[in-house]
């Protein structure tokens, strides 16, 4: 009997060059770790920045290669699609992912090292913590985390089946809990984030986890296409599909940051590293919210008319808590966080619109809100005082007159963030607005407005504070960084104004991408 069933067993075909990238970045990860395990500690640092850049680079070329040669399909037996959504978020992903690797790669703004702990067992304040920090020791073990964190970000928007989405969703979240917790300023403050980061997710995957179940069990299958077919014939158990179907969504957005299931992010803002918040704040959310429109366009579609009125509700609350709690914040990490919270809300009105416009403008949305992310968190990292990283809004008094530049480019990152035209911010507003509003969703699209202006308020009381106050000694100072993150803020600044003034070939780009495979 066995070997009867042996011989039907199909043998699964894979086309390894569409799973290139994913794979690619995976592998990169196992080298890495073997670098921890062979290679001496003084050469560590090195190795593995070699490895991680190299890595990035390859997948990403994976990446230009399936663009070109304009490669779809459904892979890994109905478990991974490469359309065109996945290779643009998949190519957005690593763009965020080199910007990221270059702010973990930064020495010269910590005097004592970079921003990890030298030793993340050490007990904050003992002893050996700071036996550790003065033999300079640096904890080389985030870049295998961070590269298994970056292939968990490539696999979730690509995945068509519910349990691949929910391993890409712990592959990507492991090492971040971990990596929050490993700053070397202000440990207690950075455990107690990766504890909250830790239950925070713990929720998401149990929710998650739940609702595949359910619908599994009106479905009969996990694979979003059986789904879709199962909705199609509109069984008797609708009951069962509807909450299953919610707690999918409410998983999914725990990871991307929709009010009310923000709770405690914005304390993982403050507490992690700043350069793992700056890459966590960016890449989570564009692989989140690539996962959350491909399972609500997809497998979910047939209902449209039963979720798009709780996705408005969610979007208002979402913009409501991200603009009016944000004006009352006095760290500018919390400020960024709920700032956060209200650009969730707005890139909920493309999930809303379901539609080919609502899916092009939220991939030209993401691929600008992350990297001005990255770019403003780069900047954050360099404004220090006498105890550190200068987070309290009360520092930033007077730093354009003594970093006018620096003070300058963070002003622009502001003003993307707030949509103020000729930047990048503006055009994702608008093209995310415009394709509600020929959805139907005026009334929504109105709100939405009104909520972007009052959140230009806490990004114009900023850069007031920066310009317009007299500088005094509690003004903090901007460090001179090295060349990794001088590239990460030239970069991003750059792409943040071009992207404003001349944005038609990315929203080309993404017009041409937004295609979902069934």
């Amino acid at each position: 009997m066995m070997l009867a069933a042996l011989s039907s067993f199909a043998t699964p075909n894979f086309d390894y060059v569409k799973l290139a990238p994913v794979l690619i970045v995976f592998a990169g990860a196992i080298v890495s770790v073997l670098v921890e395990a062979f290679v001496a500690r003084t050469q560590r640092r090195s190795v593995q920045i070699v490895v991680t850049f190299l890595t990035i680079a390859i997948a990403f070329g994976a990446v230009l290669n399936n663009y070109t040669a304009k490669r779809e399909g459904i892979e890994a037996m109905g478990a991974f699609a490469l359309d065109g959504t996945a290779t643009m978020l998949q190519g957005i992903i690593l763009v965020v992912g080199v910007l990221g690797a270059l702010l973990f790669a930064e020495r010269r703004v910590d005097p004592a090292g970079d921003a990890f702990a030298p030793r993340a067992s050490a007990l904050p304040g003992s002893s050996d913590e700071q036996q550790f920090t003065e033999a300079g020791w640096l904890q080389t073990e985030v870049w295998p985390l961070f590269l298994f964190a970056l292939g968990g970000m490539l696999l979730f928007p690509a995945a068509t089946d519910l349990l691949t989405m929910f391993v890409a969703l712990e592959v990507l979240s492991l090492p971040l809990y971990l990596m929050a917790g490993m700053a070397r300023r202000r440990r207690l403050l950075s455990q107690e984030a990766a504890l909250k980061y830790f239950i925070l997710g713990a929720f998401s995957s149990a929710f998650f986890l739940y609702g595949a179940a359910l619908v599994y069990g009106y479905a009969g299958s996990t694979n979003f296409g059986g789904i879709a077919t199962a909705l199609s014939k509109m069984t008797n158990n609708e009951g069962m599909f509807l909450l299953g179907a919610l707690f999918v969504a409410i998983g999914l957005l725990f990871k991307v940051g929709v009010a009310p299931f923000h709770q405690w992010s914005p304390d993982v803002y403050q507490g992690a590293p700043t350069p793992l918040t700056g890459f966590m704040a960016a890449a989570t959310k564009i692989a989140a919210f690539g996962a959350l429109m491909r399972v609500m366009y997809v497998a979910f579609g047939g209902a449209r008319w039963d979720w798009q009125p709780i996705v408005w509700v969610l979007a208002i609350v979402s913009m409501a808590v991200g603009t009016i709690v944000g004006v009352a914040q006095s760290d500018i990490k919390r400020m960024l966080a709920f700032s956060s919270v209200a650009h969730a809300g707005f890139l909920l009105l493309a999930v809303a619109a379901a539609s080919k416009d609502g899916l092009s403008g939220s991939l030209f949305y993401l691929a600008t809100y992350g990297v001005t992310t990255v770019g403003a968190f780069a900047v954050v990292s360099l404004v220090r005082d006498a105890t550190g990283e200068a987070s309290h809004l009360g520092a930033w008094a007077g730093l354009g007159r003594k970093s006018p530049f620096m003070a300058g480019v963070f002003a622009l990152f502001l003003l993307a963030f707030a949509g103020i035209p000729l930047t990048s911010g503006f055009i994702g507003k608008f093209a995310v607005f415009s394709a509600a509003a020929a959805s139907g969703a005026t009334p929504l699209v109105i709100i939405a407005v009104i909520a972007s202006a009052v959140a230009g308020f806490f990004y114009v009381r900023v850069i007031v504070l920066m310009f317009f106050t007299e500088a005094t000694e509690a003004t903090a100072s901007v460090v001179v960084p090295s060349g990794y993150t001088r590239v990460v803020v030239g970069v991003t600044a750059a792409l943040t104004l071009v992207l404003g003034i001349l944005p038609q070939p990315l929203l080309d780009l993404a017009a041409n991408a937004s295609t979902f495979l069934r």
